[in-house]
């Protein structure tokens, strides 16, 4: 944060001087101060924070990664006319407990092509899945792992 108020002060200051640097450390400093003194940040929440940032971008390349595992799925239901279409609904259980995890799953089943969240009611989510194959990795998926470790 530190580093942050530092660099907002020499963008906003135009250019870059050894006098607008000295003011910069000092104002920073006292900024960081501030904001652990009154507005409940400290810097161990901030360790915290970069902690979990590693583990979230794991959870984005997995989620682009079945994206396009997916999009080849629906592409072969679409080009291939020999297999029949067999849309279902699917209701399970998620084992996330914060309201904020369940609805990044229920957000990742959407982005994913061939199925939709239909409904997300406490901890049942209730998908829409173009075909049954579709359907086979949503209980216990991927997705849930990921986001059980980010609410840790």
């Amino acid at each position: 944060m530190y580093v942050l108020f530092f660099l907002l002060w020499v963008i906003f200051n135009g250019k870059f001087t050894l006098e607008i640097a000295i003011f910069g450390l000092v104002i920073a400093a006292a900024l960081l101060w501030f904001c652990c003194r009154f507005v409940d940040y400290s810097l161990e929440k901030e360790k915290k924070i970069y902690g979990k940032i590693f583990k979230f971008l794991g959870y984005v390349i997995l989620l682009v990664k079945e994206i396009l595992l997916a999009n080849k799925t629906v592409m072969h239901l679409i080009l291939t006319q020999k297999e029949e279409v067999q849309p279902m609904l699917v209701k399970f259980r998620c084992s996330l407990k914060t309201p904020g995890g369940r609805a990044f799953l229920a957000n990742a089943v959407t982005l994913t092509p061939g199925t939709i969240t239909a409904a997300l009611e406490g901890d049942e989510l209730t998908v829409h899945c173009l075909d049954e194959s579709l359907a086979e990795g949503l209980r216990d998926s991927a997705f849930e792992h990921r986001l059980s470790e980010l609410e840790k």
